[in-house]
């Protein structure tokens, strides 16, 4: 079960951070990372992380404003967004890819995901 939490109204240029918390079973060889979606929009990949947290990928939109991290002791992601734009506003959700193998990244991002969470939703005022 994945969990997000952090979502909020904010407004351009603010900062915010999620977190998704998995539970059930130790997530640390999965790629995890999140997704979002806007009103009237699909689904867009926006970052992930490796199991071991040494491989990153971003979406180029967020690249150099969100950082995404994991804590496998705790066994949660993060993800710190700042320089929010009104553009960010979406549906935020996290998900969970099993595999260790550094092209499990690209396979995460098709959205092709073994988990989750129910979302959790950013709003960025102008």
């Amino acid at each position: 079960q994945l969990v997000e939490s952090g979502g909020g109204l904010v407004q351009a240029g603010d900062s915010l951070t999620l977190s998704c918390a998995a539970s059930g079973r130790p997530m640390s060889s999965y790629v995890m990372g999140w997704f979002r979606q806007a009103p009237g929009k699909n689904r867009e990949f926006v970052a992930a992380i490796s199991g071991n947290g040494n491989i990153t990928y971003y979406t180029d939109s967020v690249k150099g404003r969100f950082t995404i991290s994991r804590d496998n002791a705790k066994n949660t992601v993060y993800l710190q967004m700042q320089s929010l734009k009104p553009e960010d506003t979406a549906t935020y959700s996290c998900a969970a890819k099993e595999g260790t193998a550094p092209v499990m990244i690209l396979a995460f991002t098709t959205g092709l995901n073994d988990y989750w969470g129910q979302g959790t939703q950013v709003t960025v005022s102008s």
